[in-house]
């Protein structure tokens, strides 16, 4: 095989693992935002529950303050009931002792209700709390994950750069400009297989006579459809004669 197309092989090899090391290690930090977020939920969840456990306890004081200084009212009004003089003031006074009382029955009704709804929210903050414990044990875990999968990746990465590094030099100066140039307008990918009378990249047929001087792989030759550098991989008797 020509020294020129066997480098370039290995250096497409190289550049397509490193783009893909590279795509993966970029994507670490969007995967720890994620994770981020999913804490973020869940801790929002128990400050919610915690928020509405304080509102039924500040509701509660409230009510408790009214039915004290309802209950004040209501003695005030049964030692004044001591001192009425009159059939009509009585009856006044009796009136507002039962509109006093009422209220009483209703704030304790709504004391009660508060009560109930308290156990409630006990239970919800205690579930959210638990949810949470759970999901920062996982998070921690699925973080120490990404962070062993970035240091393996960055330590495989560093490997094959270095190894770009040294095969580039072994490559004629022409035979790379070419290989840059193609890679830049091909996404990458400068070289491509010849299989079968196709370019397999872009599965467009050869020239016959192309083809047969592709599979010499003694020369630069480009696909005249995706000019892709182009390589023929021989068949190996193993592989033509499967047991």
């Amino acid at each position: 095989m020509h020294p020129d197309l066997q480098h370039l092989i290995h250096l497409q090899e190289l550049d397509l693992a490193i783009d893909r090391l590279r795509r993966r290690v970029d994507e670490i930090p969007a995967a720890q935002q994620a994770l981020d977020a999913r804490l973020a939920g869940h801790t929002a969840a128990v400050e919610t529950a915690k928020q509405r456990v304080a509102a039924n306890q500040q509701a509660r004081r409230d009510i408790d303050k009214q039915l004290a200084e309802m209950n004040a009212r209501l003695s005030k009004f049964k030692n004044q009931l001591m001192e009425v003089k009159t059939n009509k003031e009585y009856q006044a006074m009796q009136k507002e002792m039962g509109h006093a009382q009422e209220e009483i029955g209703t704030h304790e009704t709504h004391m009660l209700e508060r009560m109930e709804e308290s156990d409630g929210l006990a239970a919800e903050l205690k579930t959210a709390e638990a949810a949470l414990k759970a999901e920062q044990a996982a998070v921690a875990a699925e973080r120490s994950k990404l962070d062993a999968e970035r240091a393996t990746d960055q330590k495989e990465l560093d490997r094959l750069t270095a190894e770009r590094t040294a095969v580039v030099p072994q490559v004629t100066p022409d035979a790379m400009r070419l290989f840059e140039r193609v890679a830049h307008g091909r996404k990458g990918v400068a070289v491509a297989e010849a299989k079968d009378g196709l370019c397999v990249v872009c599965h467009v047929r050869l020239r016959p006579q192309v083809f047969n001087e592709v599979r010499r792989n003694d020369q630069l030759i480009q696909c005249d459809s995706c000019t892709r550098i182009l390589y023929f991989v021989p068949v190996t008797p193993a592989a033509a004669n499967p047991s």
